[in-house]
């Protein structure tokens, strides 16, 4: 099984990072907000899943640990695959997910597309007690400060476009394409927000 890659990031579409490995290409399945951290021609590492199916072999990757664990987690719920397990981690980060699971906030997790209330009340009933809340939202200092910076800044955009009238997910792809084709780092400073915003609706309507 492939648990890891380290190699240079080669491009970033909607759903998928295609990353070059000595020259092999592993396209791997990610969350909107770890394809919004990645930048093609740079160097990236990724923690991976490889689920096995009757009809596809598909890589699913993580830029961190607590997201591949939560992952792992969620696939385990009975009724939930790795597509909606994706999704939630492109709604919420590992420690939303937890602190949702904690709290038993079904709403929370009903926001991801796929998914709907009794899924949601089906991995609160499933996980709760079994995500360390405390490792996730603690991994490290500087980690905590980065996703910090991600929640604020890039949801504040994500929000803007769902408040428009689109969906979610849309937006999500929007702003990651946003950023990736014109080169802005993530996590968002504050005063790129009203940027990706814009360049984000310029390529939802082109795409209407």
């Amino acid at each position: 099984m492939i648990g890891m890659l380290t190699g240079r990031v080669e491009s970033v579409e909607a759903d998928t990072a295609l990353i070059d490995v000595g020259g092999v290409g592993y396209e791997v399945r990610m969350s909107a907000t770890d394809l919004s951290r990645l930048h093609t021609g740079t160097e990236a590492r990724v923690y991976t899943y490889m689920n096995l199916s009757q009809d596809a072999v598909t890589l699913h990757g993580f830029l961190d640990q607590a997201s591949k664990k939560t992952f792992l987690q969620l696939i385990k719920v009975s009724g939930i695959g790795p597509k909606v397990a994706q999704s939630l981690l492109s709604t919420l980060t590992a420690g939303q997910l937890a602190r949702a699971i904690a709290d038993n906030d079904a709403a929370a997790l009903a926001k991801a597309p796929g998914l709907g209330k009794k899924g949601a009340q089906k991995i609160i009933l499933e996980l709760k007690g079994s995500i360390d809340l405390s490792q996730i939202e603690g991994a490290s200092p500087s980690g905590a400060k980065v996703q910090a910076q991600v929640d604020t800044s890039m949801e504040q955009v994500i929000e803007g476009l769902i408040s428009l009238g689109w969906r979610q997910q849309d937006a999500q792809q929007a702003v990651a394409e946003a950023c990736e084709d014109n080169d802005i780092p993530t996590p968002l400073d504050t005063d790129d927000v009203p940027r990706v915003l814009r360049l984000a609706l310029a390529l939802m309507d082109r795409g209407r």
